[in-house]
């Protein structure tokens, strides 16, 4: 379709287009259909849970774009691979998923040097933290 810009990249397929006026809408969603028509012969799903519309910029345009029978959901931010992608486009989403998980990998491997099935070394260890944050 002359306009869209389609990006693939492994399982993944992101089609995008300048929104105008209707027409770059109607072309949109035609290439959602050919995209539909190609992966038939195929034998590919497209995973209709995965796919949404994110209208980026200060004018939100609330189109229905459907992918056979299902209209795909219009969200506020989108994961591109490795990447959150906000609809006016600013890094705090993704910066801050970024450090909550920072937060949650260091948390697990603090957890997990003070845990161990056996009692005996779990005891010591906790009675030498208590010791010292009690000043005994």
């Amino acid at each position: 379709m002359v306009g869209i810009k389609v990006k693939l990249f492994a399982d993944y397929v992101k089609m995008y287009v300048k929104l105008l006026d209707n027409h770059e809408l109607e072309k949109l969603q035609a290439a959602l259909d050919s995209l539909v028509k190609w992966a038939e012969p195929w034998q590919l799903t497209i995973s209709i849970e995965k796919c949404c519309v994110l209208n980026i910029g200060s004018t939100q345009n609330y189109a229905y774009l459907h992918i056979s029978n299902d209209v795909l959901p219009v969200v506020d931010q989108a994961r591109d691979p490795g990447v959150i992608v906000s609809h006016d486009l600013r890094p705090a989403t993704h910066i801050n998923a970024m450090i909550a998980k920072a937060h949650h990998a260091i948390a697990n491997a603090i957890h997990r040097e003070f845990v161990s099935r056996d009692t005996s070394y779990n005891c010591p260890i906790i009675s030498c933290v208590c010791q010292v944050d009690c000043g005994i």
